[in-house]
């Protein structure tokens, strides 16, 4: 069975065909760039930049150069994914996200006081805490990272996931898989490799995908090993 994790990564995966399909810039090694490149990457969608393509797109009457002709359906899937994620975030992070550490009161003593403080401010600045109430929704790419080291179980100020939030985030997430598949064609085109004489190392079934023009890449469905032409993307 596809876990939850799995799923993830094959949305952060296919993120930068999508991108490529719209027409926009793609988000080129958005998987595995670490904590840091993740963060950077909530700036990319500028919702304001959408907005004048849409504008241009439905103009006929313009003169002069233009840009690559947006295409609005799949802009329209792909913010309908983020919202969605965004949403599955937040609801989660509420449930399982710890309070900051207090600010120190009046009467602590300076000395503790300047600890407690540091402390608190340097524990609501930890980046591994989900925002709320952040302007404009964050890149699919991000949120789905967020996620996936919720499900993992990576190092944190949460509290474990309890099996019904994680139904949940396995619910938006194979939902936002499916839409994204179906915008680049390629759930149709999936397909079960060469039978079990020709399985994943970890023993799982390979699933391999194409068409649409996205990249053509390889799934376990076991482990969530991905191989494209040029090699394993991510194991």
């Amino acid at each position: 069975m596809t876990t939850t994790a799995t799923t993830l990564r094959s949305l952060i995966t296919l993120w930068p065909d999508l991108h490529a399909a719209l027409g926009d810039r793609p988000i080129h090694g958005a998987f595995g760039l670490g904590l840091r490149g993740y963060l950077a990457a909530i700036d990319h969608h500028d919702p304001a930049e959408a907005a004048a393509l849409r504008s241009e797109e439905r103009d006929p009457a313009q003169l002069g150069a233009r840009p690559v002709p947006l295409n609005l359906e799949l802009y329209d899937t792909m913010r309908a994914i983020e919202a969605a994620l965004a949403h599955c975030a937040e609801v989660t992070a509420a449930a399982v996200q710890i309070d900051p550490i207090p600010l120190p009161g009046p009467d602590w003593p300076a000395a503790d006081r300047a600890r407690r403080t540091a402390a608190s401010r340097a524990d609501l600045a930890d980046r591994r805490r989900w925002r709320f109430q952040r302007p404009g929704t964050p890149p699919a790419t991000y949120t789905a990272l967020w996620l996936l080291a919720r499900v993992e179980r990576r190092p944190g100020p949460f509290r474990a996931l309890t099996d019904v939030q994680e139904q949940y985030i396995r619910t938006v997430a194979r939902e936002a898989l499916r839409r994204a598949e179906a915008a680049l064609d390629t759930d149709g085109d999936r397909r079960t490799e060469l039978g079990p004489g020709h399985t994943c190392a970890c023993g799982g079934t390979i699933e391999v995908y194409g068409g649409g023009g996205a990249t053509p890449c390889a799934r376990c469905t076991g482990c969530g090993a991905l191989w494209t032409e040029t090699g394993v993307i991510a194991a």
